[in-house]
Parts: C-alpha cells; structure tokens; sequence
C-alpha cells in the first residue's frame, strides 16, 4: 500500500465534499472548501492510497498557531495509517511556514481519532459543551504544546 500525501487543488474538490457530505452530520460545502484553499491563511492536503482518494485535512492559520478545521479518511481507508501520514505532513508543512502549536475539537465519543492525535503530540486542554450537532455533543479540545 503507497499513501502519497499532497497540497489540495481545485480540481480536488469534487471528491472532498463528496467524502464530507458521506462523513458529517453537518458538512461544508464544496465552495466553502474552495474559499478556504484559496486563503494565505489555511493548508489543506489530500491524501491518495495507490493511486486512490482516501482523505484531506486543512488548518486556519493565526500567526504561530494553527486550528485543524478539517479531518476527515475515507471508510475503507480507516485504521491503515492514513490519518496519521496525512496530518504528520500537513503539520509539518505548516511548522515549515512558521506554525508552532496546533488546535482542533474532536466528539468526545471518537476514540480512535481522539487515540490518532495523541500520537501526534496532542494534548486534552478541556471539554467545549455542545459544540457539535446531529446529534448534540461536546468536544474535547486538543492542543500540541509548541516548540
């Protein structure tokens, strides 16, 4: 299995609102993707296995720090390493351009993603209540600690 991780182009687009659209409860749409790639401020990435789409992520950058806006890994792609490459090289990329902490919310109920960034030097910093809808539910929020 090859996971080749590249920077999101236009063309990508189709594929990742198609994949958001099948993931959340409340997914952004395809030209909300298209404003964000075209921004100084973010990077999003895509991720391929042999030759097939499996996943992107972006971050909003604020000077040093960044927000992980977006992640999301193809069903039959899960638990294969993906996540893991794709957000290992979308952050350091984004430390390559000055980045030197990163946030996100994650559903306190998402074991495995909540395991996969621990891996990647997360940290739980507190609980925000409500946070996501369809179904309700609060997110833990995650911090690296920065060099």
């Amino acid at each position: 299995m090859k996971i080749e991780i590249r920077e999101m182009m236009a063309e990508d687009l189709p594929k990742v609102a198609a994949l958001e659209q099948r993931i959340f409860s409340t997914p952004w749409s395809e030209k909300s993707f298209s404003t964000s790639l075209v921004s100084e401020d973010t990077g999003y990435f895509t991720a391929w296995v042999d030759g097939v789409f499996a996943g992107y992520c972006g971050y909003l950058r604020s000077f040093s720090e960044a927000d992980i806006t977006n992640v999301a890994v193809g069903e039959e792609f899960r638990s294969r390493g993906v996540g893991y490459a794709m957000l290992h090289a979308m952050m350091e990329s984004g430390r390559k351009k000055g980045i030197e902490r990163y946030t996100l919310e994650v559903r306190v109920t998402n074991a495995a993603a909540i395991r996969l960034y621990e891996k990647l030097g997360f940290e739980s910093v507190g609980i925000r209540p409500g946070f996501y809808e369809k179904p309700r539910e609060d997110a833990l929020i995650m911090w690296t600690k920065g060099e």
